[in-house]
């Protein structure tokens, strides 16, 4: 006989009535959601596609940290040709079609073997070439295209950390190609904001600056001034209330915002104006301030944000503490949006936007309608299906469908999952699959009660014989469901939480809640006879 314990009455009901419960907010107007008691005030979150908001894709710049790299190369370069007295006419890097490379004249020919070992230690990915006493030298395509792939990598992380700052829900952030990401915002219909966050690089550096030139002041702040050159010196530019100063700042950095573990504002107690303050990590960062302090006490060393000299203060003491404050002339929102930047972490490589679009709401309130007819007609024909095919069993399962709606909208929403598209063609998909067991556990009692065992037996064996064939047909489900979410991504995701969902809440109507409604009707019908 078909037997259901006084417990799972008691946790079916509770768990059919909890679900309901929260699932009720994601379906009422804006003015009764408001009235709604604090913990119900949760719904399901939309994807872009739905409530609209901002796709931009980014390039990342490659060339411009090939360039940085081959900078340095140039530079530790230059010291070792001194060191070991070769001379050499000219060395830097150039641009070419394909990137830039490193170009050396010597003036001995005989020094060339020696200058080839010596690149080839400073980067084992180059690939020099020889012309005469001309040595050409450029990083391996090969290694830069894993270089590639670790650089969009970083920027990815990066710029997740910048959009979880600023209170972001479930923003789609992919990789494209080989140097480019999409970035989508729900909710954000201004890109305007998105690209201030992401179009910063943060990189934070110190140098020194070098003693024997001087600061220069630009005439015109929108034209630069005439520089004197220097080999391993450049110019960056400072701003100093209403001029620009060019200081001479060594190439070569001390030190780097990786360090850097935390970053406030907080307010100059000399100026009264807004700063920030931060922390280096005990590891590496704090021993090398304090190096440095220690080093340049009494001197000039320059803070150089994104290639602009934010101040160049005189160390007065020694840094032992791994604390430091960056001044100027920053406004509170300035200095708010320069922490943030450098809590977040430094992005590898410049970002170019090369498209950007908003969605607007009104094509997502369409998907919507659209998606909630399709859910809607899906559920109907269903519930005709199965009340034309099997009569009072048929209206049990109809039940049992709605409540796994219900389910599905609860655990949507207190998992903080996000709807999207594909993710409502997942419950559309879901509402067919809660029937289809029903139909095999119905159709295996039909099979029994024509084989003449008893119809009340046949229920029991019914339950039992099919739910084999149940859990395997879900399991199934759910491992290509588990398969989509690792794999895929962004509206991907969406679709297999959705379908995983489906398949677990499917299991549970199915053996607990038409269960438990079948095993009412039996009791109050007499063990009497049926049909189904």
């Amino acid at each position: 006989m078909l037997v259901v314990s006084r417990f799972k009455y008691a946790y079916t009901i509770a768990v059919c009535m909890l679900g309901t419960l929260f699932a009720i907010p994601s379906f009422v107007s804006q003015e009764t959601f408001d009235k709604l008691p604090g913990f119900l005030q949760h719904t399901v979150s939309l994807g872009l596609e739905l409530r609209g908001g901002s796709h931009i894709q980014l390039e990342v710049d490659l060339r411009s940290v090939e360039k940085e790299r081959q900078e340095s190369i140039v530079d530790e370069t230059r010291k070792l040709l001194r060191k070991q007295n070769i001379k050499y006419s000219k060395i830097s890097v150039q641009s070419r079609g394909d990137g830039s490379a490193i170009f050396i004249n010597l003036k001995n020919q005989d020094d060339v073997p020696s200058v080839q070992k010596m690149l080839l230690k400073i980067e084992k990915q180059l690939e020099v070439s020889v012309s005469g006493a001309q040595i050409t030298a450029v990083i391996s395509e090969a290694f830069m295209d894993e270089f590639a792939k670790r650089v969009v990598s970083e920027s990815i992380e990066v710029i997740r950390h910048r959009i979880d700052e600023t209170g972001t829900t479930e923003p789609t952030i992919l990789r494209q190609g080989r140097d480019r990401i999409v970035v989508q915002r729900p909710g954000a219909g201004d890109s305007a904001e998105v690209k201030k966050v992401l179009g910063k690089t943060a990189m934070l550096t110190f140098h020194a600056v070098d003693e024997d030139m001087e600061s220069i002041e630009a005439v015109n702040p929108e034209q630069k001034p005439n520089l004197p050159a220097k080999p391993g010196v450049v110019y960056l530019p400072e701003d100093r209330g209403n001029k620009t100063m060019y200081v001479p700042v060594k190439k070569q950095h001390s030190l780097t915002g990786k360090s850097v573990v935390d970053a406030q504002v907080t307010i100059d107690n000399r100026t009264g104006m807004p700063a920030v303050s931060i922390k280096f990590d005990s590891i590496d960062g704090a021993r090398k301030m304090a190096e440095l302090s220690t080093k340049y006490l009494g001197k000039q060393f320059a803070m150089v944000l994104d290639g602009k000299v934010l101040s160049a203060p005189v160390f007065q003491s020694v840094l032992n503490d791994g604390n430091a404050q960056i001044t100027g002339n920053f406004t509170m929102e300035e200095a708010t949006q320069l922490a943030l930047l450098l809590r977040a972490g430094s992005l590898p490589a410049p970002l170019n936007v090369v498209e950007e679009r908003s969605v607007g709401p009104s094509l997502g309130a369409d998907s919507i309608v659209s998606g909630k007819n399709a859910t809607i007609c899906a559920f109907i024909f269903v519930a005709l299906f199965m009340l034309a095919s099997y009569g009072k069993f048929g209206g049990f399962a109809v039940v049992s469908l709605t409540a796994n709606i219900m389910l599905l909208f609860a655990c949507l929403t207190l998992l903080g999952a996000t709807l999207t598209l594909p993710g409502i063609a997942g419950i559309a998909l879901s509402i067919g699959m809660a029937v289809d067991a029903n139909v095999l556990i119905y159709e295996r009692i039909r099979e029994e009660i024509r084989s003449g065992i008893r119809a009340i037996i046949a229920v029991a064996q019914g339950y039992r014989m099919a739910m084999t064939t149940i859990v395997d047909s879900n399991l199934t489900t759910m491992v290509g469901a588990i398969v989509l979410y690792e794999f895929g991504s962004g509206p991907i995701r969406g679709f297999a939480v959705t379908l995983a969902l489906g398949a677990l809440i499917s299991m549970f109507t199915t053996f607990s809640l038409t269960k438990l409604l079948i095993h009412v009707w039996t009791r109050r019908n007499g063990n009497k006879g049926f049909t189904i």
